[in-house]
């Protein structure tokens, strides 16, 4: 089949997995434990039971659970995402969905960009390298990039970098004057100013040293989030051009003449990148869901701590309307990745049934 037969099939697969996915959420959250309208009294009389019964009209828990369904299905699919009702009450949540969101994209956007530059050729070289110094070093480096939790690497790294007299003595026992060469916690925490792109995103070349604060602010995040994709990809690109380097066709491209620059970025290169395809998609996964604990850790104010805040607000509506969204998103990329395929590898036969 053509790859415009196929895009439309993966599209259709989509929406029975866009539907499950959907479902799943309203059940566990809307038939979960959790009651909003407790939230919603507080400590003034949690006990009253038509208080709380009142509370859940309000909020349209007292509908039949198959009514109840029906109208998140119908608002899910039309975009109808309603208001929040606890965290910012009545305040439409596209519109923070609007306001968070530039800020989780600008994170992940420089959080794949390290990882994938800096992790793929660093494996690659390990690979081409194999059983060297460079080689050990490399991949050393990836394991321990890996192993670290992103929440405990972004409180060592803002304990190494922020000025503090009591951890700069504690882990250096010097004197407070070293405080000198860290930086103010301002420096690296809190939201990078993205409002001068906003109906204009050219701004993003024409306006440089906006740009170049954005990135610095949100950078120290960035390497924080993809420093596990980094790792991952470091080692899964070492061993990939290992298992290349040893197919056949190399051995028979090597006897037929083919230079090594030739061999290296036709063959082995190309050719290594195939299996790396689902672990960079699947790692877009992880940043969804590692947004929600670095954003915290940094004080961003993106879609990672908007759900953290819901989550611990008990509002159920904003809870499941976010998961929705990252539905749709863990869907596209499933989708990307596919596409990715029949880029990269021409054995990948579509063409055909």
């Amino acid at each position: 089949m053509s790859r415009w037969r196929y895009l439309a099939k993966r599209f259709l697969m989509a929406i029975p997995v866009l539907w499950l996915g959907t479902s799943m959420t309203w059940a566990i959250i809307f038939l979960g434990p959790i009651n909003p309208a407790t939230y919603v009294l507080g400590q003034t009389n949690p006990q009253n039971q038509a208080a709380v019964k009142a509370a859940r009209e309000r909020f349209g828990l007292g509908e039949p659970p198959l009514e109840h369904y029906t109208e998140f299905m119908i608002n899910m699919v039309t975009l109808d995402l309603g208001q929040t009702w606890l965290l910012y009450p009545g305040t439409p949540v596209m519109s923070l969905i609007f306001d968070y969101a530039p800020r989780t994209v600008w994170l992940g956007f420089w959080s794949v960009l390290i990882a994938v530059f800096v992790g793929v050729p660093l494996g690659f070289y390990a690979g081409l390298n194999s059983n060297s110094v460079s080689d050990y070093a490399t991949s050393l480096t990836g394991i321990v990039w890996r192993a670290m939790p992103n929440f405990w690497l972004a409180i060592m790294l803002l304990a190494l970098l922020v000025k503090s007299e009591t951890i700069t003595q504690a882990l250096f026992g010097i004197p407070i004057s070293w405080d000198t060469f860290l930086v103010d916690i301002n420096a690296i925490t809190g939201n990078p100013q993205l409002s001068y792109m906003q109906g204009n995103p050219l701004a993003l070349v024409t306006q440089p040293r906006e740009t170049l604060a954005a990135i610095k602010k949100i950078l120290p995040a960035a390497v924080v989030l993809g420093s596990a994709s980094m790792g991952n990809e470091m080692r899964i690109g070492r061993t990939a051009v290992l298992e290349t380097r040893s197919e056949q066709y190399i051995d028979t491209a090597k006897a037929k003449g083919v230079s090594g620059r030739v061999l290296v970025w036709k063959h082995i290169l190309r050719n290594a990148l195939i299996p790396l395809v689902p672990i960079v998609t699947s790692e877009a996964f992880l940043l969804i869901g590692g947004s929600v604990l670095v954003e915290t850790v940094f004080g961003i104010n993106g879609m990672g701590k908007l759900f953290f805040d819901a989550a611990i607000q008990g509002d159920l509506w904003l809870v499941a309307t976010l998961m929705f969204i990252f539905i749709i998103l863990i869907v596209g990329i499933n989708i990307v990745q596919d596409l990715l395929y029949t880029l990269i590898d021409p054995r990948v036969g579509y063409e055909r049934e």
